[in-house]
């Protein structure tokens, strides 16, 4: 981190890399560090070279792949209907048939660019004719062309623009060619035979003279089923009759759509125009009838008649991909399935209220959990070393982060509490006396310090923090955690305050 003009910690630059061949290179750069000089396609090491102090991270293709395809799907519902994916970096948006709904193409790109930017997208937008000429414009003169006017704002543009091989480039330059009128001025017969076909391609679909069609990216369909009634229904037992039907249709469009259902709405359309709502989720895709009929009929007393339904809807809010399900059958004993019972808690009582904790590596207690969802599966096992890997030396064996040796509280306080009124002697014995949440306690047993130093490789101002803790038992039979902030004889290991951090039992 460094700081900036009004003394704030500013974010280091921000690449990521990927792998080519034996050489790792820049794949993406922000605009700090291109700012810096740092440009995509650089070797890592030569960046490394002039930035010492920059952010490389490992790219991510197929999750970048992933997000645009998620900013298309966005763009296709609320922008326009034809949106094709470009590269891997780029969206085409046929707009000839919606930028008037949106005040025009020039108001509608400012509105694009600046949704992008609210979310994190910084977006260069052109408005052409054509896709070609849209796409060479986005990337080396954005602006909004005017009708019949694109051949001429991509004349000065150079012969990459067009979206050529890097072979074709490097021929056209050694001949003088630089930019893309140069390239529409020479005869086209020399230049088939010499380039074939893909050149001139590429020019006709950026002048118009050749289409070219988009591939677009489809929408999914909102999976909804419903049933209307001729007279309005008001009973418990009405509703659990039209559900059990409506249910079964549900789970036979999931599986058509190769979809399990995560969250499940149901609407019931009273006749005074106020819809009830009741919405279900779940801890994975499911396509099981029957759970998610028990699941709805659970809380159907959360829903009020009033003077009558005259419609049930549910509406698959949340979907994930789930394939077809093979049925075994074994004797074996198999670890039961968690999930139902996960859903019955989650929608009775929040699915904030429900997570597990798993271990982390720190040595700081309040950093050495963290909370899961239930139904997050166990870490990775350790993968097998190689025979040439030097941490085959280390012949000791792995110690579970809450062995026994370690005895922990089995509750601990989220951040630890300071305590009042403390009695203890220096620098290793344990308190005497101590007040906490306005009790006083009388320390009758104790068994420490179990002394934790500060991770320093993390964090700079933890160099020197030192805490001791120890285990209580009060006169009454409480047994409490607490630590003492530093080491009782150096100043820059802490300030020797004291502080409750968990309770046994």
């Amino acid at each position: 981190m460094t700081k900036n003009s009004i003394g704030r910690e500013a974010p280091l630059p921000l690449v990521t890399t990927q792998q080519q061949g034996n050489k790792l290179v820049i794949a993406a750069a922000s605009p700090a560090a291109r700012a810096l000089g740092i440009n995509p396609g650089m070797a890592a090491t030569q960046a490394r070279a002039l930035v010492p102090e920059l952010d490389l991270r490992p790219a991510d293709p197929q999750r970048d792949r992933a997000a645009l395809r998620d900013l298309a799907l966005r763009a296709a519902r609320r922008w326009c209907p034809i949106v094709a994916l470009s590269g891997e970096d780029g969206l085409f948006l046929d707009i000839s048939g919606t930028a008037h709904l949106f005040g025009g193409e020039a108001r509608m790109a400012r509105g694009i660019v600046r949704l992008l930017a609210r979310a994190g997208f910084t977006a260069r937008l052109a408005v052409a004719d054509t896709p070609g000429a849209a796409w060479a414009l986005a990337r080396y003169a954005p602006q909004i062309c005017e009708p019949a006017a694109h051949f001429d704002a991509i004349a000065p543009l150079p012969t990459a623009a067009l979206r050529l091989e890097e072979r074709a480039i490097d021929l056209l330059k050694r001949l003088g060619v630089d930019t893309v009128g140069q390239l529409a001025a020479l005869p086209r017969a020399p230049l088939a035979r010499r380039f074939g076909g893909a050149l001139i391609a590429r020019l006709d679909q950026a002048t118009g003279r050749l289409p070219e069609p988009l591939d677009p990216i489809i929408p999914p369909e909102a999976i909804v089923v419903a049933q209307r009634f001729a007279e309005p229904i008001a009973t418990a037992d009405a509703i659990e009759h039209w559900l059990r039907d409506l249910m079964p249709r549900l789970v036979t469009a999931l599986a058509q759509a190769g979809q399990g259902a995560r969250a499940i709405e149901l609407v019931a359309d009273r006749i005074d125009g106020v819809p009830q709502r009741l919405r279900i989720g779940l801890a994975r895709p499911t396509r099981d009838a029957t759970h998610l009929l028990r699941l709805t009929l659970r809380r159907i007393e959360e829903i009020a008649p009033g003077y009558g339904i005259d419609a049930l809807t549910l509406h698959v809010r949340r979907a994930d991909p789930l394939g077809a399900q093979a049925f075994t059958e074994t004797l074996e004993d198999r670890a039961p399935d968690l999930a139902p019972l996960i859903d019955t808690l989650a929608n009775r009582i929040g699915p904030d209220h429900l997570w597990r904790t798993t271990p982390h590596e720190s040595d700081v207690p309040e950093r050495s959990v963290l909370a899961v969802a239930p139904l997050d599966p166990p870490a990775r096992a350790i993968t097998k070393l190689k025979a040439d890997d030097v941490r085959q030396l280390d012949r000791s064996p792995d110690v579970h982060p809450w062995h026994p040796r370690w005895p922990r509280p089995v509750r601990l306080l989220r951040r630890p509490e300071l305590l009042d009124n403390v009695l203890a002697e220096l620098p290793d014995q344990p308190p005497r006396r101590f007040t906490w949440r306005g009790t006083t306690h009388r320390v009758v047993r104790a068994d420490g310090p179990e002394r934790i130093t500060g991770e320093w490789w993390k964090r700079a101002t933890e160099r020197h923090s030192v805490r001791d803790y120890f285990r209580v038992e009060d006169d009454v039979g409480e047994r409490f955690w607490l630590f003492r902030r530093g080491d009782g004889e150096r100043s820059e290991s802490g300030d020797l305050a004291w502080f409750m951090h968990g309770s046994f039992g």
